[in-house]
């Protein structure tokens, strides 16, 4: 590691505490496919009146994998420009190789963003489903990125999972800061929490499971469900920290099913009809995703109509 990466890593890494809700912000596409700046906008400025902790740009719910590199740019710099002040900007950077991974996150660095989120490589997972792959990767690339690194766990995506002994030994990196675990894996989410170095930061990615990773120890959540009802989130967040455990679980219980409905089930195009729903711009998604059917409408409008303004 260089000595200015260790310089940041100093100033940024470990003490960086990755708390709250953060949404993964959807890409917003115009009829014809193209980037919508102007719904970018919209709906950054509308969430800023939340108290969201932060947006991370380019997840998956983003449909990081559909846009190009040109693009990616040109929305981290929008949102860059549209946050609050007080928002925390994560980028999500993953590629397949390190070069890539590293040139994007620093990039990103350049635009304003504090964290970088970086997926786990998988397009040859026969190879890299090991602990030396997965922390050889994350190594390099936390040595040459200007910002800290959270790893970005999502089997259920990319077909790889990486292990609990992999993170717990990357959470000696100093330039390493947390993860977020998607796979839903609450036995995985504990020994996570338990066994890794003071300070790593352990988000869950499952609303599904919010409350209960919140009372394992979980520092927060990156949840794509809370582009559509942010509200109900950080209701649920705040009720975690004042410790009423009834009115967390009452809010656990609302959002489970709809939660399942635009994450499991109907996927980005069901998270992006839930935001049209409620408020925000969700519009549709890049092909080969294709809008929800009626059935699946309809499911979605049965699922959130006790969130509405949530």
């Amino acid at each position: 590691m260089t000595a200015s990466v260790r310089r940041l890593s100093s100033y940024y890494g470990l003490e960086m505490k990755l708390q709250g809700i953060f949404p993964p912000l959807t890409t917003p596409f115009d009829n014809n496919g193209d980037v919508y700046q102007a719904k970018i906008k919209y709906n950054v400025e509308k969430l800023n009146r939340t108290a969201l902790a932060g947006y991370v740009v380019h997840g998956s719910t983003g449909e990081s994998v559909l846009l190009t590199t040109d693009e990616k740019i040109r929305c981290w710099e929008w949102v860059a420009e549209y946050a609050a002040s007080d928002k925390l900007l994560i980028a999500g950077t993953g590629a397949e190789s390190v070069r890539e991974t590293v040139a994007l996150t620093n990039r990103a660095a350049e635009a304003g963003y504090k964290v970088a989120m970086v997926r786990t490589p998988h397009y040859y997972k026969g190879l890299l489903n090991n602990v030396a792959a997965q922390t050889l990767f994350y190594r390099a690339v936390a040595d040459q990125a200007r910002i800290p690194v959270i790893i970005y766990n999502f089997p259920q995506a990319t077909g790889l999972d990486i292990s609990a002994d992999a993170v717990i030994a990357l959470s000696e990196h100093p330039n390493v800061i947390g993860i977020k675990e998607s796979s839903g894996n609450m036995e995985k989410v504990m020994r996570m929490i338990r066994e890794s170095k003071p300070g790593f930061n352990v988000l869950t990615g499952s609303a599904p499971t919010l409350y209960p990773s919140l009372l394992m120890g979980a520092s927060g959540a990156i949840l794509a469900f809370s582009n559509a009802a942010p509200y109900a989130c950080i209701a649920l967040w705040d009720a975690f920290r004042a410790r009423e455990h009834e009115a967390a679980m009452d809010w656990q219980n609302r959002i489970a099913h709809p939660a399942v409905l635009v994450t499991s089930r109907h996927g980005i195009p069901g998270v992006k009809y839930a935001m049209d729903l409620n408020g925000y711009y969700g519009g549709p998604p890049r092909l080969p995703l294709t809008v929800p059917c009626p059935e699946a409408k309809k499911e979605i409008e049965e699922g959130f109509k006790d969130l509405k303004g949530c």
